[in-house]
C-alpha cells in the first residue's frame, strides 16, 4: 500500500461522541470531557480514525449545548480548557484526528452579543441579530415558522422590534451578512484550531443566509426564503479558507437538502495550490437515514449521488446521529448488522453514532424524563431525540459504568442495557461489536474498500449488491434487505466477511444469503 496517498478524513471513519451521554468522569449523572479521555482506549481498539464531539461550549443548555453562550470556552458541566487541551493531546497521541461541532447560525440569548443588541436599537451589536419592526397588525414580520414549532420571530417588548431564531427563542440567529459577525465567527474558529482541532462539523450550515426582504415563504411551508439561500456559498468559501490556513483540515456540513443542492455545498473549482473544490470537504449526506430500507430506493439513492457528485468530491454517508432514532430502532436490530456492512463498504467517508457499533436501540423516555425542548414545545408528537441520546453502555454494573454507583443519569439507560454493553459484546464473538471491529479492520486493509471506485450497483429481489474496485482487485458486496433466504448469482471467490461473523469460504457461480445477511466477497482475478 506504500503508493496510496491516504488523507484521514477521505480514507478513515468518523465516530460521533454525544458528550453528556459517553463517559461521566466526576459523578454528577453527565458525561464530560474527562470522560471521553478515560475510554479512547476503546475507541482506538474499535478501529476508528477520527472523533466528532457534538458542543461543550459555555451554555444555559436550553437545547444542550447548541445554545452557545461563549465560542471560545469550555462549560464547566464538562470540564475547562485545560481539560480540552489535555484530550486533544491524547487523543493525537494515539494517531486519532479531532473535529469539533461549531454553531455558526445562532447563539443563546445569553451570549454577550445578544445581551448588547437587544439593549437598544442603536446599539452598535444590533445588527449582528435579525431584528425587524412588527407587521401592519402587530404580529410577527413574516410567516417563517421555527423548526421546533410555532412562529420563528419573538417580540422584545423593550425595543419594540422582533427577532429570529430558527430554534428554540432562546437561540437567536446571527446576521451573517454583516461582516463584523463573520470576521468574530471566524475568529473563533482559529481559537480551536490553533489549539489544535482537526477540523469542524457546522451545524445547520444551509441555513446561515436569509431572505434579505424577508419574503413570506409560500403557503405550503417550504422555507423558500429562509433556507439554502445562493448567498451561502460565499460563507462556506470562506470557512473552508480559514481551514485551509492550516494543514490538513477538514470541514463538515449538516445539510438537509435534496441531492442536487447538497452537492452544491462541494464548492466550484479552485486551481492555487492544488486543484480542488473550495467548498466542505464533506457535506453530510443523510439520504441513507431518510430513504426506506429496501434494495431498490437504496441502489437508486447510492446511483443518483455518485451521479451528482461534482468532479473532484468525495461522497460521504451516515446511518446514525443526535438527531434521529437509533439505528436499529428504525430498521430492527437483525438489519442493522447488514446496515454496518452497508455503511463500512461503501464509497466514501463513513460516520458512526456512539452506541451503534453495540446495536443500542432507542430508550424508552417517559412524559416526565423528556429533556428535549423539541418534544417539551410540542408533546405527542413524536419529535424528541431523547430516546437517541441516552448513555453509552459500557460495563455489566449499575449504571452501566457510565456513571458512578448510586448516581442518577442524565437521561435513563436501554430498559434492557445489560444486553448491549461493551463487557457483554466482548465475551461474545458474534456481536454487533465484533462485526464492527471486523469491518473495520476489513477496511483499512483493503484499498478497495478505502479508496476504490464503486460500480454495478443493482438491486434483485431485495438483495442489494455493488462491487468496490481499486487496480484490477474487486470487493463484491451483496446485502440481503429482507427476512427471506436468497440464492442469488455472484462471481467466484472467497467470502472475506458474513455479517454472522460464521463464514470465509469459496464461492463460484451463486450463494446463499441468509435472512438478514451481508457478504464481502474478494473476487478471483
Amino acid at each position: 500500500m506504500s503508493e496510496i496517498t491516504k488523507l484521514w478524513w477521505r480514507d478513515g471513519v468518523i465516530y460521533q461522541i454525544y458528550p453528556r451521554s459517553f463517559q461521566d468522569s466526576n459523578g454528577d449523572g453527565v458525561g464530560d470531557l474527562g470522560g471521553i479521555l478515560a475510554r479512547l482506549d476503546y475507541l482506538v481498539a474499535l478501529g476508528v480514525d477520527a472523533v466528532w464531539i457534538s458542543p461543550f461550549y459555555p451554555s444555559p443548555m436550553a437545547d444542550f449545548g447548541y445554545d452557545v453562550a461563549n465560542y471560545c470556552d469550555v462549560d464547566p458541566l464538562f470540564g475547562t480548557l485545560s481539560d480540552f487541551d489535555a484530550l486533544a493531546q491524547a487523543i493525537h497521541q494515539r494517531g486519532l484526528k479531532l473535529i469539533l461541532d461549531f454553531v455558526p447560525n445562532h447563539t443563546s440569548n445569553q451570549h454577550p452579543w445578544f445581551v448588547e443588541s437587544r439593549s437598544s436599537r442603536t446599539n452598535p451589536k444590533r445588527d449582528w441579530y435579525l431584528w425587524r419592526d412588527p407587521a401592519p397588525d402587530g404580529g410577527p414580520p413574516n410567516n417563517w415558522m421555527s423548526h421546533f414549532g410555532g412562529p420563528a420571530w419573538t417580540l422584545d417588548a423593550a425595543t419594540g422590534q422582533f427577532y429570529y431564531h430558527a430554534f428554540l427563542a432562546e437561540q437567536p440567529d446571527l446576521n451573517w451578512r454583516n461582516p463584523d459577525v463573520r470576521k468574530a465567527m471566524y475568529a473563533a474558529m482559529r481559537f480551536w484550531l490553533d489549539r489544535g482541532v482537526d477540523g469542524f462539523r457546522m451545524d445547520v450550515l444551509w441555513l446561515l443566509i436569509k431572505d434579505d426582504l424577508f419574503r413570506d415563504n409560500p403557503q405550503s411551508g417550504e422555507p423558500v426564503f429562509n433556507a439554502d439561500q445562493p448567498e451561502t456559498q460565499a460563507i462556506v468559501r470562506h470557512m473552508r479558507a480559514v481551514l485551509d490556513e492550516y494543514s490538513d483540515r477538514v470541514l463538515i456540513g449538516e445539510i438537509y437538502l435534496p441531492l442536487k443542492s447538497l452537492v452544491r455545498y462541494y464548492g466550484e473549482p479552485e486551481e492555487d495550490p492544488v486543484p480542488h473544490l473550495d467548498g466542505a470537504q464533506l457535506p453530510f449526506n443523510f439520504h441513507l437515514i431518510l430513504t426506506a430500507w429496501e434494495a431498490e430506493p437504496i441502489a437508486r439513492l447510492i446511483r443518483d449521488y455518485e451521479d451528482a457528485l461534482p468532479t473532484g468530491a468525495w461522497p460521504n454517508y451516515v446511518l446514525g446521529n443526535h438527531d434521529q432514532k437509533r439505528l436499529a430502532s428504525r430498521i430492527g436490530p437483525e438489519q442493522a448488522r447488514v446496515a454496518a456492512v452497508l455503511l463500512l463498504t461503501l464509497r466514501g467517508t463513513p460516520t458512526l453514532y456512539y452506541g451503534d457499533e453495540l446495536g443500542m436501540p432507542d430508550a424508552r423516555i417517559s412524559a416526565d424524563q423528556v429533556r428535549d425542548p423539541a418534544e417539551r414545545n410540542q408533546p405527542g408528537l413524536g419529535r424528541g431525540r431523547d430516546p437517541e441520546r441516552s448513555p453509552m453502555l459500557w460495563e455489566n454494573r449499575e449504571n452501566a459504568a457510565f456513571t458512578a454507583p448510586g448516581v442518577a443519569t442524565w437521561l435513563p439507560l436501554v430498559w434492557d442495557w445489560a444486553n448491549f454493553t461493551v463487557e457483554t459484546e466482548e465475551a461474545d464473538q458474534g456481536t454487533m461489536l465484533k462485526l464492527y471491529r471486523r469491518l473495520l479492520a476489513l477496511r483499512r486493509e483493503r484499498p478497495e474498500l478505502f479508496a476504490g471506485s464503486i460500480e454495478d450497483v443493482q438491486a434483485e429481489s431485495g438483495v442489494l449488491s455493488y462491487v468496490r474496485s481499486y487496480k484490477g482487485k474487486r470487493i463484491s458486496v451483496m446485502l440481503n434487505l429482507t427476512g427471506e433466504e436468497r440464492w442469488m448469482e455472484c462471481a467466484a471467490g472467497r467470502v472475506l466477511l458474513s455479517s454472522f461473523l460464521d463464514r470465509e469460504n469459496v464461492v463460484a457461480g451463486w450463494i446463499e444469503l441468509r435472512r438478514n445477511e451481508a457478504v464481502v466477497i474478494e473476487q478471483y482475478a
